[in-house]
């Protein structure tokens, strides 16, 4: 019972480790990039967090931002900055020899550790929560 329990204890222990490095390295990658993602992406984050607080948008499955209702503010401004994302997200997996899709899976975690409360949060199966 002892074993059992330390075991589950590690493997715990282990998948918080590989979070927290898989998110320092991404969250180190993207301040690497000199092509403006990084400028553009601050100076949209205002209005994008406004967004966010009113739920308008949050933030999907695949680690973009998602339109929640009808109401369509702004878009050629999320479509910017998911264009912006996208890049990153594109160059970050290249470097590093994985798949797109790993890597978005990767900043989706990251995205859910730091969203702030009220922050509207797809799940992987598609449906959406408020944190």
């Amino acid at each position: 019972m002892i074993n059992q329990n330390n075991s589950k204890m590690f493997n715990w222990m282990r998948a918080i480790t590989i979070l927290a490095i898989a998110t320092c390295f991404i969250f180190f990658s993207l301040h690497a990039f000199a092509g403006g993602e990084k400028e553009r992406m601050l100076t949209r984050l205002p209005v994008i967090n406004q967004m966010k607080t009113k739920g308008i948008v949050g933030e999907n499955n695949k680690g973009y931002l998602s339109f929640l209702g009808n109401k369509r503010v702004n878009t050629e401004m999320i479509d910017a900055e998911n264009i912006d994302r996208r890049t990153i997200y594109m160059d970050i997996a290249q470097k590093n020899g994985v798949s797109l899709e790993v890597l978005e899976k990767r900043r989706v975690l990251q995205i859910s550790a730091k969203a702030k409360p009220g922050t509207w949060l797809q799940r992987e199966n598609g449906s959406w929560y408020q944190k």
